[in-house]
């Protein structure tokens, strides 16, 4: 990605209490950091789960959203075996389209005007006949509930970083292949402490020399070292989280430099203990050091809340000004593979949202 120069931010003020500001739902903006079961809604959990049989524990039921924190092995484990039951209860075609139907309506009452969901087939080519029958089914579906909300989709195939680099490389081949049919990206997920983002050097390349985002997950439970490694070694176009990079400015720097965008999720970052409160995730201080910005939900099934519950912590958190939050709205769109169409109508909406 070419080295942008850095606008200057719009004002930063707070606004007294009781002051009337507009809703952050009515925002336009593109929603680029959300995982395929992740973004499953509580209700079709808990229905899906008593349709197939499958047994949900209280976490999911009762004592939803989970308590979690993650930043210890045993903490990530809980929240993987989490996530792994829920995705047990996607069992046949129906649910997949229908997890996505729901979905795209969701982000269309958030004001996602474009979405990017990341998926890696692997955990669904079991049920779905395979990898390449699997992702035609996830993109089949994916355009059925754009065509029925009016909501961009694109695809992003992820590998699992606790897997073999080899496995990464085929998911990088299949993803080319469908780099025209709805496939936008190809990113890294998984705990960064068990594969380090060097290892999939190969996969990367593929993925960017068939015209596909890198978009890796860093920086999350690990510090900038992993980021760096997603910068430099994986030619990222955005990060996902990246949150601790702030611990080396001259990381932020080179991360500003080269235009690379940071998918920061606050209540993930919240919730998986990555910070104790959403004030001390370092939105403001990323953004005042010229970095560009996507608030996403990463996994609103387990954190129990969607998009613009992140624009609402930033505005209370960090007292983010409207003019700063449209800010960041624009910078989701334009770090976004959204056709240039949907990028034009999106920003014009931002506009209008700021001067309504």
């Amino acid at each position: 990605m070419e080295a942008r120069t850095v606008s200057p931010r719009p004002e930063h003020a707070r606004v007294a209490c009781g002051s009337h500001r507009p809703d952050v739902a009515l925002l336009p903006k593109a929603h680029l950091h959300l995982h395929f079961t992740g973004s499953m809604r509580h209700s079709t959990l808990v229905e899906l789960a008593g349709l197939h049989g499958v047994h949900l524990p209280d976490a999911l039921v009762e004592d939803w959203p989970p308590r979690l924190h993650a930043t210890d092995e045993r903490g990530w484990f809980r929240f993987q075996r989490l996530y792994d039951i829920a995705r047990s209860v996607l069992r046949t075609p129906d649910d997949l389209r229908r997890l996505l139907r729901e979905t795209a309506e969701d982000e269309a009452a958030e004001g996602s005007g474009w979405l990017e969901i990341q998926v890696d087939p692997s955990g669904y080519a079991a049920l779905f006949g395979g990898l390449t029958p699997t992702v035609e089914l996830v993109l089949d579906a994916a355009r059925e509930a754009s065509d029925a909300s009016g909501v961009g989709i694109g695809v992003v195939i992820a590998a699992n970083r606790t897997r073999h680099p080899l496995d990464a490389k085929t998911l990088a081949r299949l993803a080319v292949r469908y780099a025209d049919r709805g496939v936008v990206g190809f990113g890294l997920s998984n705990d960064e402490r068990r594969g380090r983002a060097y290892d999939f050097e190969g996969a990367f390349r593929i993925a960017k020399r068939g015209g596909l985002l890198s978009v890796p997950h860093g920086g999350e439970l690990l510090g900038p070292a992993s980021v760096r490694e997603c910068l430099e070694t994986l030619d990222a176009d955005r990060i996902g989280h990246g949150v601790r990079a702030i611990a080396d400015p001259s990381l932020v720097a080179a991360i500003v430099e080269r235009g690379v965008t940071l998918e920061v999720c606050p209540a993930s970052n919240v919730g998986l203990g990555v910070a104790a409160t959403a004030s001390e995730v370092p939105v403001r201080r990323l953004y005042e050091a010229g970095a560009s910005i996507a608030l996403g939900a990463d996994d609103p099934l387990l954190f129990g809340s969607r998009l613009a519950r992140q624009y609402d912590l930033v505005r209370t958190e960090h007292g983010f000004s409207d003019a700063e939050l449209a800010d960041l709205a624009r910078q989701s769109i334009t770090a976004s593979a959204a056709p240039d169409a949907v990028r034009g109508r999106l920003l014009a909406g931002v506009d209008a949202w700021l001067n309504d």
